[in-house]
């Protein structure tokens, strides 16, 4: 062989090289007809990353983003229900770089104190967790007395659930993992390695000797065996793991006799696509959810995110989204979106919370976010702080309200939330007040 021909062939190995490795493609949602979908992805070179599903869209991806302003120019010749975005990566509120979240020291201690084991609802939990100060911030065990304690379904879009969680485990309903296309309860310990989940599922004996924690991120910090903290404290959690079993601890805690179906759009970094997303939301709706938890949020509207959400809210399915953890008046989405109850946090004293987005483009109503004792997975605890929490309570207290009232429009929701007046200039109608939302709810005509 020729030097020339030497070189030719190793240029060839490194082009065949580089073409394995591939190019990063962007990704993004197309909604169109199946037979307009078939042509475009022959004309563009489109891979179809997720097939056209019930609701008309697919997941589609491309080495060349300016193929998006094509395809939108070729699209709005005929936008009949067509259209294309890109499938943005979401964060969790709590982990976005702008938050400044941080558990109060008081609640963790006195979480540490209050480890006396009570039973609640068939289950045995920390007193810390059953009768902590935000419960009675917003009248809830009064409420439950009186009126209501849940039913149905709320569906929580997050990172999924620990299933085996002894607080959550008798309430929890078969959901979906987005992330790996997967029927079933939606784990999130299938994010783990297996010895830290191995370590994590070993604490579930040790539920009086938890005297240890670990701070997971800027907004959690877990309350460990002292056995499992010092193990975990050398593996690095991903910075999300546990984010939805701490959100179904509260909606557990507001609506104890109602089940959760964990959908798990988000992986344990925190991360989610849009379309993992959107998807969840249909599904949902289509499982029979009567509220949808999204404790999550977007900079920028996203189209087919409110598509979404219209589709819920035209079923009766109440939609609760987090206001976002920026401190600041902005609008994220879907909070933002009408008829979307958009939820600010507080701390006990009923103030706003410094980290929370505030302003009534965003903040129906708030709830408390300061130093919530909620699930963590291996049957353990956490203290968190953050809007995504105090979200949780509004979703709970959404169930509640279907209890105690069945087919409420979202117009007569806010009707019953705002007790008719507003109660803060910048969160909306204030801070929530279970039992006179429910009383008021249960003199209404029917």
């Amino acid at each position: 062989m020729t030097k020339h021909m030497c070189r030719w062939f190793l240029l060839a190995i490194l082009s065949a090289s580089f073409a394995q490795l591939g190019v990063a493609e962007e990704r993004f949602i197309l909604r169109v007809p199946p037979a307009l979908l078939d042509q475009l992805v022959a004309k563009y070179g489109l891979n179809v990353v997720k097939p056209l599903d019930s609701h008309g869209f697919a997941v589609v991806s491309a080495a060349d983003s300016k193929i998006k302003d094509a395809i939108k120019d070729e699209l709005e010749i005929d936008p009949d229900d067509k259209g294309i975005e890109s499938d943005n990566s979401v964060p969790v509120p709590e982990l976005k770089r702008n938050a400044r979240l941080s558990p109060p020291a008081d609640p963790i201690l006195a979480a540490l104190a209050a480890r006396t084991p009570v039973s609640f609802y068939g289950a045995k939990a920390w007193n810390s967790y059953v009768n902590q100060p935000a419960g009675g911030s917003i009248y809830l065990k009064e409420a439950q007395h009186e009126y209501a304690t849940g039913s149905g379904i709320i569906a929580i879009i997050d990172t999924g659930v620990d299933p085996g969680h002894p607080v959550l485990k008798a309430s929890l309903v078969e959901g979906y993992d987005f992330t790996r296309d997967i029927a079933g309860m939606a784990s999130e310990l299938g994010d783990l390695d297996q010895s830290t989940a191995v370590i994590l599922d070993q604490s579930t004996a040790a539920i009086l000797d938890k005297d240890s924690v670990v701070m997971i991120n800027q907004s959690t910090a877990a309350i460990l065996d002292q056995s499992t903290a010092v193990i975990l404290d050398k593996n690095l959690l991903p910075s999300a793991f546990g984010h939805g079993t701490m959100i179904a601890g509260i909606v557990h805690l507001v609506a104890p006799t109602a089940k959760i179906m964990p959908l798990k759009a988000f992986n344990a970094d925190g991360t989610a696509s849009t379309s993992n997303i959107v998807r969840a939301i249909y599904y949902a709706v289509d499982s029979g959810a009567s509220v949808i938890n999204m404790s999550f949020s977007l900079d920028q509207p996203s189209v087919e995110l409110a598509k979404a959400v219209n589709y819920a809210a035209a079923r009766g399915v109440i939609c609760v989204a987090s206001a976002g953890n920026g401190g600041q008046e902005s609008l994220v989405f879907p909070a933002a979106f009408r008829g979307v109850l958009g939820v600010a946090a507080v701390g006990d004293a009923g103030l706003r919370s410094p980290f929370s987005n505030y302003g009534s483009a965003v903040a129906l109503l708030a709830a408390p976010g300061e130093g919530i004792v909620t699930t963590y997975p291996g049957a353990n605890y956490a203290v968190v702080s953050g809007t995504s929490f105090a979200a949780a309570f509004i979703s709970g207290g959404g169930n509640l309200m279907q209890h105690v009232h069945h087919d409420l429009t979202v117009q007569e929701i806010i009707q019953a939330l705002s007790n008719k007046k507003k109660a803060a200039v910048d969160l909306g109608y204030g801070r929530v007040d279970f039992y006179r939302v429910l009383k008021a709810l249960k003199e209404m005509p029917d």
